[in-house]
């Protein structure tokens, strides 16, 4: 079996199993990190929903790796078995609200600057891809460490995750710029599930306002009629991440990745809710009053208010790669309401 030319770290993941499907289904010998390697739980785990969703794993290799330590945390064995990687994909991450600093910043951004100095190792080294944060990377002059008064003000006004994902990407941007590593930022809107199954797995984000649509617990949208909470599919997201070291040359290159013919989010709430044949929300609520309004009435991590906005994105540089490498979105209302229907089948990740 030849050596693996891609790695992904954060494989197991929702998204980072999509892009090992996608990589293997395309030819390419994979190695992926998984906690505690070889014959554990989350190896079996992985090939398991590979072959259930088609694929052959048999180029596939896990290593076990842990994004906190430096070196990433491999053995010897392991890192010369990576001897040949040319293209790093670190998905992992910590994706969770609530979380606090001392929770958030080892994986989000100790981890990213780990996985990047770690791809500085590799010999052949195309490409270092770090899927980076929703509404993250907009700054043209990323600063690298930020001040430890700016650092605390950040997490205080964000909240731990989304100021991790921040800081993280300024991290990356700023070193693989000194290091001359070729580095890929990938910005995702919000990923929603699988375009012609539905198929999830992750249930944070806009999957919990439609959790609350259908549960009748969403009598007030939080927000404005020009909110713009857009969407990508996973499967789209994958292809897009595996065609990423193939086509950018740029030494340091930034994408947006979202679906522009996302409805704006009334609109959107609007048309799940019918497909799922319950009642709309009654009207539109500002997301300064959800702010000052206690949780137990709102139902509102106040983390994810921060996504909500009427901001636009310049998607440019994504959409000409995606025409290069001959991608489309799918249909978005379809993946919408299909998505939506997975999501009440696996009662939206509970298992109850």
């Amino acid at each position: 079996m030849p050596l693996p030319s891609t790695l992904v770290l954060g494989a197991t993941g929702f998204l980072g199993r999509w892009l090992v499907l996608e990589l293997l289904t395309l030819g390419e010998p994979v190695a992926a990190a998984v906690r505690g390697g070889p014959g554990t739980e989350h190896d079996t785990g992985l090939r398991h929903w590979l072959r259930a969703h088609g694929a052959d794993d048999t180029a596939l290799t896990t290593v076990a790796a842990d994004l906190t330590r430096p070196g990433l945390g491999l053995s010897p064995d392991d890192d010369a078995l990576l001897a040949e990687v040319r293209d790093v994909h670190n998905l992992a991450a910590r994706y969770e609200f609530g979380l606090t600093r001392a929770q958030a910043h080892p994986a989000n951004v100790d981890g990213a600057l780990h996985a990047l100095h770690w791809s500085a190792t590799r010999p052949h080294l195309r490409r270092h891809v770090h899927l980076s944060g929703y509404r993250v990377g907009r700054d043209p002059r990323p600063v690298h460490p930020l001040p430890p008064r700016e650092t605390a003000a950040l997490y205080a006004r964000l909240g731990a995750y989304e100021a991790s994902k921040q800081l993280g990407d300024a991290a990356v941007r700023v070193t693989a710029g000194r290091l001359g590593i070729p580095l890929t930022t990938v910005n995702p809107s919000s990923v929603i599930g699988h375009s012609t199954t539905g198929e999830a797995g992750q249930y944070l984000g806009l999957a919990q306002l439609v959790r609350q649509l259908h549960r009748g617990r969403l009598p007030l949208l939080p927000g404005t009629r020009r909110t713009f909470l857009p969407v990508v599919t996973v499967d789209h997201l994958a292809r897009f991440l595996a065609a990423v070291p193939a086509h950018d040359q740029a030494p340091v290159q930034s994408h947006t990745v979202l679906d522009p013919d996302t409805p704006l989010l009334p609109d959107l709430i609007a048309l799940l809710a019918t497909h799922l044949g319950v009642r709309p929300p009654r009207g539109l609520i500002p997301v300064p009053v959800v702010r000052r309004l206690p949780r137990a009435l709102t139902g509102a991590d106040p983390e994810t208010l921060t996504f909500l906005s009427e901001d636009r994105y310049d998607t440019t540089s994504a959409d000409h790669l995606a025409t290069a490498a001959n991608l489309t979105h799918p249909p978005v209302t379809n993946a919408l309401r299909t998505w939506s229907t997975r999501l009440v089948a696996d009662n939206f990740g509970t298992g109850t």
